[in-house]
């Protein structure tokens, strides 16, 4: 039941940007998100590392970002859940 809740809870947080209002900055924000990468690669990345030690799955899991962050919540093994 936890798990739901959590992987709810991502989803509907990773979603507020879709219903946001728009404040007219958009110049700003768009230069800043095509220049830089996201919080769900750096996630993605940061957990693959630590948890394949492989250079290139840890590029391909930046790749695919969130999509590998739900993945990784939903098979954490019992280890990794300290």
């Amino acid at each position: 039941m936890k798990k739901t809740k959590l992987i709810l809870l991502m989803i509907l947080l990773t979603s507020i940007e879709c219903y946001s209002q728009q404040n007219g900055n958009d110049g700003i924000r768009n230069t800043a998100i095509r220049s830089g990468i996201g919080l769900g690669s750096v996630l993605a990345v940061v957990v693959s590392w630590e948890r394949n030690k492989s250079v290139l799955l840890a590029f391909l899991h930046g790749i695919f970002s969130w999509l590998y962050v739900f993945y990784f919540v939903i098979t954490r093994k019992p280890e990794e859940r300290k």
